[in-house]
Formats: C-alpha cells, structure tokens, sequence
C-alpha cells in the first residue's frame, strides 16, 4: 500500500523515486538496520525528511516523511539557535500530515546543497570507519573503485547539530560522499538517480570479505544457560556470529563502536561461558553501577539478548555481527569514548528513538 502524500506531491515521479530508494535502502540489513539512517528531498523551499524512530524499510507503506522549511532551519543552526535540534519548530504545518518528528540529523540534511541525500549505515562503511587508519583503507578503495566521486571525512561528532555543523565546514564543495567516523556514509546528489547509483558504486568499492565461523551455535548450551534469566536466544540466527570468530568477539567486547548500538543495545556487552552464569554477569554489573546488558556473548556458541530488546535492538545485534567480522584483522580500533556513551545514552531526542523502539515491542 502507498502512503497517502499531500496533493502538492501527487503525481511526482521524483518523490516516488525518492520513497523507492529509501525503502530498499531500509530493506537491506548491510546498509540500513531498523530505524537507523535517513534520507531526504528537497522540494521547493522545504525539505522532506525521514521522521525520527521510523524506519526507512517502511517508506512505500507508512506516511514516515516529515516536511520542514529549510532556509530558516539553516539560518538557526548556522546561528546557534537551539531550535535548530529537534527542527519541530520548522515543520510546515499544513503539509505534516503524520504528526511525527523529524529525524534527530535533519539540520546535516540542511546544510547540503544536493536535493537528494541518503545517509545509511552500511556495514562495510562501518568496519572501515572505526579502523585508526580508515582515512587511508578508504581513501585507497574509492581511487580505485570510483576514482570520479568527490569525498570527504567528517570527524566523529554526536549526532544532530554537532554533526551538521561539521558536515557545513564542506557543503559548499559539494562532495559526493562524506565518510562519517564512527557513525556511516552520506550519499549526495541531483537526481535520486544518480544517488541510487552513487549507492551501488560506492558500497562495491567498500565490499569487506566477511570472517568465517570457526564453529555452529551451540543452540542447546544457550537455551540451558538462558533458562528462566532473562534472556533468550535471538530470532535471527545471523545475530550469533559475533560470537563464534575469536576476532569479532574481541572487537565487540573492546567497547561500543558507532552511535547506535549504544541506542538500542546500551554501550556494554556481557559475556558468559562454561564457568560463568548469567546470575554472575548480572551482579558484577550492579557492583559497578552498570545497567544491566542487553546482549551477552558466550565465545564459540552464540549470543543472548535480553527478553526486553525489541525488534529495533535486535537488528542492532544482526549490525554487530556483520560489522565485527568485516573488520580488519590487526587493525588498531576507535571506540566511542564514555564521554560519547553517556551523551547519547542521557539525550532526549535519542531517549525519543527509544520510547518509540519500545512501542514496537521485542520481536517475539
């Protein structure tokens, strides 16, 4: 079913594209995990923007574009206004008709001078841009893969403001793709042609050769170890990866990589084993003032996640298991500081994204 557009929108060829692009975008668990990413499309004077906590997978069967008026979102954020965060005071109110937020980066979508940008968090991007030496890994792939599309690395800033304001130091030089450190890619262009294929190029330079398992989960072990703890095993079987190559394992156990695993899965990661039980776990949290974790990794039999991760975290867990076996081996890693943890984790348009992840309920 289409979602219902305002008039003005009927009809234009354009901003169906634009909706086709962000739902396979939303659909492809290696570029777009649950309500991560967010595209946009400029439209005369007002921007339409994915809503925040919506997912992009949803675009052709839910109203989940928001319209704000650019010129003076821009003009707030280049002048410090704090409305410029949460963008609500730029909504055009006749023309929102889901009554949602706009996504939590709208102003970054501002500041580039493209009609149609698509930022996504594609799990090779990921694995390259937590690396020490991602501005070389990366540089090398697109001269050698797409040696015509302009880029440009943004510094890992927290998403929003902070972000957009970075990303405005070289919007003007219209680079076709910005490599965002620790967070994912952004995809500038025209037409929503030339970014759909802008996509596919750019991810075919960046395709990582994904590490094997060295073993099958333990399904058994795992249930017998989740008995009435909390935790169950995860729905997709895929999740479980992370745990069965001694290297993802490591990674995904050094700290919290990318802004929204620590969202939705929280920015610790317990792990259990034949000597340690869940109980164990839970209490050498609480003795150091942790939240309990979401996800606990078992080395060489599989993940659990707790019975209250919803479907949103689960899709996280899926993004870890992709991204930590695509890492290079040997490579020196970049993790989120605990400054960077507590400003996500204590952020009322990320504690927004949560309360609705919660509406939608786990995955069971």
């Amino acid at each position: 079913m289409q979602p219902s557009l305002h008039p003005a929108l009927a009809g234009d060829r354009e901003f169906q594209r634009f909706l086709e692009l962000s739902a396979q975008l939303g659909q492809d668990i290696e570029r777009t995990q649950g309500a991560g990413g967010n595209t946009s499309i400029k439209h005369g004077s007002v921007l339409w923007v994915k809503a925040s906590g919506t997912w992009l997978a949803h675009a052709l069967e839910r109203d989940i574009m928001v319209p704000v008026e650019t010129a003076p979102l821009l003009a707030a954020l280049r002048s410090g206004d704090p409305r410029a965060e949460k963008a609500t005071d730029f909504i055009v109110a006749h023309l929102n008709t889901n009554g949602l937020r706009p996504s939590i980066e709208t102003s970054f979508h501002a500041v580039l001078p493209q009609p149609v940008v698509a930022h996504f968090h594609c799990v090779n991007t990921l694995a390259l841009a937590v690396v020490e030496r991602r501005e070389a890994l990366i540089s090398r792939r697109m001269s050698e893969g797409v040696p015509d599309l302009r880029f440009r690395f943004i510094p890992y800033r927290r998403p929003g403001t902070a972000l957009a304001v970075e990303i405005d130091r070289v919007a003007e030089e219209r680079p076709d793709i910005l490599f965002l450190f620790n967070h994912g890619i952004i995809v500038a262009g025209d037409t929503v042609d030339i970014v759909s294929e802008r996509i596919e190029r750019v991810t075919a330079a960046l395709a990582l050769p994904v590490a094997p398992a060295v073993c099958r989960p333990d399904l058994g072990w795992l249930e017998a170890k989740a008995q009435a703890s909390g935790f169950r095993l995860p729905e997709d079987t895929a999740v479980h990866a992370t745990a069965l190559n001694p290297h993802a394992t490591a990674v995904a156990a050094g700290g919290s990589l990318y802004p929204d695993h620590v969202i939705f899965l929280g920015a610790h990661i317990g792990t259990v084993d034949e000597g340690r039980s869940i109980s164990d776990v839970l209490a050498a949290f609480s003795a150091k003032g942790l939240p309990a974790p979401k996800m606990l990794l078992a080395p060489d039999r599989g993940v659990l996640l707790a019975d209250s991760v919803t479907a949103g975290g689960e899709v996280m867990a899926r993004c870890l298991a992709e991204v930590t076996t695509r890492i290079p081996a040997g490579e020196a890693l970049c993790y989120l500081s605990a400054a960077d943890e507590y400003e996500l984790s204590h952020w009322e348009a990320e504690q927004y994204r949560q309360a609705l992840d919660r509406r939608s309920g786990s995955p069971r």
